[in-house]
């Protein structure tokens, strides 16, 4: 199964995907917010991220940028997952090089499916 990096700065959030990407076989890691990401990331190479955009210290896009501009790190697809639905903003993640976005609230199937089409 896959290694998934969850990053939230709402701890609700992380251990709710956390329980449910573990549940189903998956080893799961979490971090606050982006420049605990951007470590993680480079730290544990995992095979999907599953990132907030609004978060302290560097928020998703900036994260989602400095990955992509990683060589060890840059074909980790990232997904981002957050509230703002907003076409603009899916673009945005796109341009940067988001592999998909998940608008909260969010089902679990959504969730599974995604990791399981990334990994």
């Amino acid at each position: 199964m896959a290694r998934v990096l969850v990053v939230d700065d709402d701890e609700r959030i992380r251990r709710l995907v956390t329980d449910l990407l573990t549940a189903n076989a998956h080893t799961v890691t979490s971090a606050s917010d982006g420049a605990e990401a951007v470590l993680k990331a480079q730290e544990e190479r995992p095979d999907v991220i599953l990132m907030d955009v609004f978060m302290p210290k560097m928020d998703g896009y900036a994260a989602l940028e400095a990955i992509k501009k990683e060589e060890a790190t840059k074909k980790i697809p990232v997904v981002m997952v957050t509230a703002i639905g907003h076409d603009l903003n899916k673009k945005l993640a796109e341009g940067l090089g988001s592999s998909g976005y998940i608008t909260k609230p969010f089902s679990a199937r959504e969730v599974l499916d995604t990791v399981a089409r990334l990994a």
